[in-house]
């Protein structure tokens, strides 16, 4: 089959990264998959594919979101105008952006019909916002979830069914095997010995929990004198300047030293998995999640892992694979800390974690899109 995925950016988000990752996959499985998204920076995905790529022409966009969003959906269309859509047999969106121009694109007749991937769904206090949310999913014929958390949550909120197709995980690219990316991390971040490493991987966000993250850290410090919070990635289309703001004021009042927490913006793929080798433990008690990719992430290169005791990491997590937390409260997660940091059960993690991580197959998630596949290119076809 020729597919059509289309994401939000070229940047490492965990939709994108998705995307991706089910391209290649696909690829693998002898179908032609070309992955398309708005390239703002002109520098093209983040990483190197098996599949097919297209970076479309990204317009200039300020920081109003709304207006953000109805940019890049003229983007995506302004492209198909020229590129023409006869090349694939099935469309398949990841977020709201690509599914809004696909939606244009049915009712325009342009395609016969459109899949959504549904990795979370978002809460916008601007009505318009919330309408085109809601549009690019009630307008596809076919949706997928990643999570049974967010399975539910369309059956109740819109009467509609979605298989659960899941997350993976590329253990040939994760894994606890060093490198020179190794060393080239601890001199970027100045890193060294044997200096405790927390990690948060998200940037700083209201639904990444990074404030409570940061006050956690401010709490275990005090068994940790010498810890270190690192805070990657963050290429985020959303406006986080509000709640980038209370973590300044946070961290400006919490006494700690100036270099007790580092915070990176986005950094190379290739340092990524070095970036999980790095660390103690990884910290995610995030608040909202369509699944969490960082966990398998980290879990594939032996770090433990400390997340929030709720949907949807209880769906694909058993008891004794992470350590978990109340992630509305600040005092949970710095005892997540403490518990997890105990030698006997950091290895118990390690060891669980890896096995976590190798029961969650890319191949099986492209697999599991097949059918579907299948039946929306016989309707197109009736």
């Amino acid at each position: 089959m020729r597919v059509a995925i289309l994401a939000h950016s070229t940047n490492p988000r965990g939709g994108v990264v998705h995307a991706l990752e089910l391209g290649d996959a696909l690829a693998r499985l002898g179908h032609h998959a070309v992955v398309h998204a708005p390239d703002v920076s002109g520098e093209g995905f983040f990483r190197e594919t098996i599949c097919g790529t297209v970076q479309v022409p990204a317009s200039p966009a300020g920081s109003d979101t709304r207006q953000m969003v109805e940019i890049r959906v003229a983007d995506y269309l302004r492209h198909f105008e020229a590129a023409g859509t006869a090349g694939f047999d099935v469309w398949h969106a990841q977020d709201g952006i690509s599914g809004n121009a696909l939606a244009a694109l049915k009712r325009s007749r342009r395609i016969p019909g459109f899949a959504r991937t549904v990795h979370h769904v978002d809460s916008f206090a601007d009505p318009g916002l919330a309408a085109m949310q809601r549009t690019a999913i009630t307008a596809a014929d076919q949706l997928f979830v990643v999570s049974p958390l967010w399975r539910d949550w369309l059956a109740m909120e819109l009467g509609r069914h979605a298989p659960v197709v899941g997350n993976g995980v590329d253990l040939g690219r994760f894994s606890s095997r060093t490198d020179a990316a190794d060393a080239e991390l601890r001199a970027h971040l100045a890193l060294s010995g044997d200096v405790p490493v927390f990690l948060s991987v998200g940037g700083v966000e209201s639904r990444k929990n990074t404030v409570r993250i940061l006050e956690a850290f401010a709490i275990a410090r005090r068994d940790h004198p010498q810890a270190r919070l690192v805070v990657a990635g963050g290429a985020s289309l959303l406006d986080h300047g509000s709640y980038q703001a209370a973590f300044t004021q946070t961290l400006a009042a919490s006494g700690l030293p100036e270099d007790a927490v580092i915070v990176t913006g986005p950094l190379p793929q290739r340092l990524m998995p070095a970036l999980y080798r790095a660390a103690t433990l990884l910290l995610f008690p995030s608040v909202k999640e369509g699944f969490g990719l960082v966990v398998l992430e980290a879990m594939a290169t032996g770090v433990p892992v400390l997340t929030s005791l709720m949907q949807p990491f209880t769906d694909y997590l058993e008891e004794d694979d992470v350590v978990w937390c109340d992630p509305h409260d600040a005092s949970s997660i710095a005892a997540g800390i403490k518990a997890a940091m105990q030698p006997g059960r950091r290895a118990l993690l390690a060891a669980r974690g890896l096995i976590r991580a190798a029961s969650h197959s890319w191949a099986e998630v492209a697999t599991r899109h097949l059918d579907a596949y299948a039946n929306m290119l016989e309707q197109a076809h009736a």
